[in-house]
């Protein structure tokens, strides 16, 4: 049947608040548009077998044989239904996530029969299946014996209808004992040219983040293409790994309104884990599927809330993976990398009710390892509710509702009891670290309320609500309340506004011999919509300070996050899912392993990739010499693509275009040759082609150095020096090179010219000051010489110290 073919669009993206609009701006681009009218139904006419056709079984007692006949409508085939057992054993096709509620829909089929037992006529159903007892006849038909007959009609789903099941299947009238006459009831027949046309459902709304969430020059949040919440920082090699709690997995903005649900933590069940060499540009790893039916431990539901561990166990490294399940228990998988693999070595959780000294807490969740120098594990878990046995001011002030146990050799068992750690005003999020000796434990306080004997007021120096405060023990399993020692990080809604409060969960780690504070906020959630926000977290850092005591500098919370620890070598394979900073760009993981960190890590890819997005990498020391070409591992995928390369900003001048040339669909390497891509610089890849289009997707980058032109061999000194309480500045340069050289010395006290400074000979020149001193500064020398036929001019600063003559 020809239908009428019309075309709906719809945005793409989401929709910005102006809470921040001078800073932000929210992209908005159409979506692919879907037909308003199309084929539901798979396989209508048979031609394809009984393929997406099976019988009817809503009930137990339905059945019968489905096979195809020649004896068709049209076409080569038809299907034929015999050995009936019920009036609804019929051919049935799966809608469900095809239709939608309060759409209308035209449907049509052909229907015959020929039994010689049967009645010369016979009424047919269409009818549907919304599960359970929930069956609606959509349309129906008359037949006469031995004729074809046109089931035709338009139906409507109720408005109020639930889809999420939504079988269509062919019948006759229902009889409580057809058995009792077959041949009136449960005759065979024939069913071909079945069609449902109508408007499906939408697709999901696009989940990739549109709005620019991490400005550039801003280090915090840590990404801005995705969300993770409960940070928790482990360092290897000069690397931050960091594993969090996968808020994006229940990211789901409406396709209008750009807004999502309210955030379901009983949804999350995959740890997110990114990393960094300079805690500026964030490699996406992806997520692991931790828990549910197909995750490593399927034993448990969730996975919250995410600490990490390594040690070496019977003379192998091996890495822990700590997760909360829910808030009932915790559990522990093993890694050969911080990376992974990963493994469950237990079939049951590692920490619930049944554990020694777990007696009190409501919520043995929140696992925090530590290990010490001696090797010994350990674990802080727990939180929630005190116990109602005390009295209400101890529940506010020392709820005693987190715990320590000493973790066994393997790091996946206890040993012994566990103690309580007696932190004042305390709610969850235990966290340990060690620093010359002295052990810290942080941990987030509760907001008062029943849970806590009611809304008090908490002791004198004691935490408020939602913030983290810290102790300080010379052992890590000995926590009275006399180790309390201030409040470490007030709420974040102190430094980010409406919106932004909330109990956090925070970690430590020292990367350099600097330690460094990880938190969440919303703040991504609430540049996306404003100060309405879902509980959509994002990952933050700042450097931690001590005083001369060991107490912590109290931290604050600002988007300038962390200075940069080191510039970013080009010269070697960079995965394109590494961010300092992007704007509408999505990842995805693919097969195989990665090109940066090795067969045994995840590949991930840039995705989504649409005109006018971008990435950029901070501080990325090109060298001297430059850059002289970049090469993209890409899959194309529309032709007139194209990557163009800038420096320092998305909007700077073009250094070099990457064209997306190479076959559609298919990954190829193109290389770009580069000009002017010296020193350090924030290096931008812009995306640019058709619009409405994906683009192309993005393996990884990597940089060639340019090839090293010739240059003037010059050995260069610059020295401060005192004659008879006068200052003099003494430049030398000396020429190494075959050929003879023009040098010029330039100082801030004058300059010479040396002409034809022959090989092996020196210029040199004594600049009065003319003062008492000299303070430290640079001359300047340039050197010129006829190389390979060539003139050639290379420039040398030297440095010269400060002195003092009087």
């Amino acid at each position: 049947m020809e239908s009428q073919r019309g075309r709906r669009r719809r945005l793409r993206g989401t929709v910005a608040a102006a809470a921040v609009a001078t800073l932000l701006t929210a992209s908005f681009a159409a979506l692919p548009s879907y037909a308003a009218d199309e084929e539901l139904v798979v396989n209508g006419g048979f031609e394809d077998g009984t393929t997406g056709w099976f019988v009817n079984d809503g009930n137990a007692t339905d059945a019968g044989v489905l096979s195809t006949t020649d004896d068709a409508f049209s076409g080569a085939a038809a299907a034929l239904t015999t050995e009936r057992a019920t009036t609804g054993s019929g051919p049935m096709q799966d809608l469900s996530g095809l239709v939608q509620a309060g759409e209308a829909y035209e449907l049509s089929a052909r229907i015959r029969y020929d039994a010689a037992d049967a009645p010369a006529t016979k009424e047919f159903f269409a009818t549907m299946h919304y599960g359970g007892s929930s069956y609606t006849n959509l349309v129906s038909v008359v037949a006469t014996k031995g004729q074809w007959a046109l089931m035709e009609g338009t139906f409507t789903i109720p408005a109020a209808q639930d889809v999420t099941t939504a079988r269509l299947f062919f019948e006759t009238p229902w009889t409580a004992n057809p058995s009792a006459d077959p041949g009136t009831h449960l005759m065979d027949f024939t069913l071909d040219d079945v069609s449902v046309v109508g408007a499906p459902p939408p697709p999901p709304a696009s989940r990739t983040i549109e709005v620019l969430g991490k400005v550039p020059g801003e280090h915090n949040p840590l990404v801005s293409h995705k969300f993770g919440a409960d940070g928790f920082g482990f360092v290897e090699d000069g690397r931050v790994y960091m594993y969090l709690t996968n808020d994006t997995q229940g990211y789901a903005p409406d396709p209008v309104t750009g807004i999502s649900p309210q955030i379901n933590y009983g949804d999350i069940n995959q740890i997110t884990l990114i990393s960094s060499e300079d805690l500026v540009n964030w490699t996406d790893h992806g997520e692991i599927q931790v828990a549910g039916p197909d995750g490593v431990a399927p034993f448990t539901n969730n996975s919250w809330a995410p600490g990490f561990a390594k040690k070496v166990v019977d003379g192998v490294e091996k890495y822990f993976l700590y997760y909360a399940n829910g808030g009932g228990s915790s559990n522990v998988l093993t890694g050969e990398s911080p990376l992974g693999p990963w493994a469950s070595e237990r079939t049951s959780t590692l920490v619930n009710a049944s554990t020694p000294g777990v007696e009190g807490v409501a919520w043995p969740f929140d696992p925090a390892p530590f290990v010490d120098d001696d090797g010994t594990g350990y674990l802080y878990f727990g939180g929630g509710p005190a116990s109602t046995s005390m009295p209400a001011a101890e529940r506010f002030n020392n709820p005693k509702n987190i715990r320590a146990i000493e973790l066994g050799d393997d790091m996946v068992s206890t040993t012994g009891s566990a103690v309580v750690v007696d932190a004042p005003v305390a709610f969850e999020a235990a966290h340990v670290f060690e620093r010359e000796g002295i052990y810290y434990l942080s941990y987030s306080s509760h907001f008062g309320g029943s849970d806590f004997g009611g809304n008090q007021t908490p002791l004198p120096g004691y935490p408020g609500g939602g913030q983290i405060g810290y102790m300080m023990s010379d052992d890590p399993m000995t926590w009275p309340k006399e180790t309390y020692a201030g409040v470490l990080f007030p709420n974040q809604s102190q430094f980010f506004g409406a919106g932004t409060g909330g109990n956090n969960h925070q970690s430590v780690f020292e990367l350099d011999g600097k330690f460094y504070f990880t938190y969440h906020a919303p703040t991504l959630n609430k540049r996306i919509n404003g100060n309405t926000t879902q509980g959509y977290r994002s990952p933050h850092i700042q450097e931690l300070t001590f005083d001369e005591d060991g107490t912590i500098q109290q931290v604050v919370g600002d988007f300038a996050g962390p200075e940069q620890v080191r510039d970013l070598d080009p010269y070697r394979v960079i995965e394109a899912e590494t961010f300092a900073w992007q704007q509408g760009l999505a990842t995805a993981k693919v097969e195989g392993g990665s090109a940066q960190f090795g067969d045994g890590a995840p590949n991930l890819v840039v995705r989504d990739v649409d005109d006018g997005d971008w990435s950029a990498l901070s501080s990325v020391d090109l060298g001297a010499d430059g850059a002289g070409s970049v090469t993209a591992r890409v899959k194309p995928l529309v032709e007139g693509g194209r990557i163009e390369v800038r420096l320092d900003d998305r909007t700077a001048p073009v250094v070099g275009t990457i064209p997306l040339d190479t076959a559609v669909g298919e990954w190829a390497e193109i290389t770009a040759e580069l000009d002017g891509a010296t020193g350090v610089r924030d290096v931008y890849f812009t995306f640019s082609g058709p619009a409405g289009q994906d683009l192309v997707e993005v393996d990884t980058w990597q940089f060639a150095p340019a090839e090293a032109g010739a240059s003037v061999d010059l050995s260069v000194t610059a020295e401060a020096r005192c004659v008879a309480g006068k200052a003099y500045l003494a430049v030398r340069a000396t020429n190494d090179d075959a050929a003879a050289v023009d040098v010029v010395l330039s100082t801030p006290y004058g300059s010479r010219v040396f002409t034809e400074v022959a090989p092996g000979k020196g210029a040199y020149q004594s600049f009065p000051a003319r003062t008492a001193s000299v303070p430290a500064g640079v001359a300047s020398v340039t050197g010129t010489s006829t190389l390979d036929g060539e003139e050639v001019t290379t420039t040398f600063e030297t440095p010269f110290e400060a002195a003092g003559c009087s």
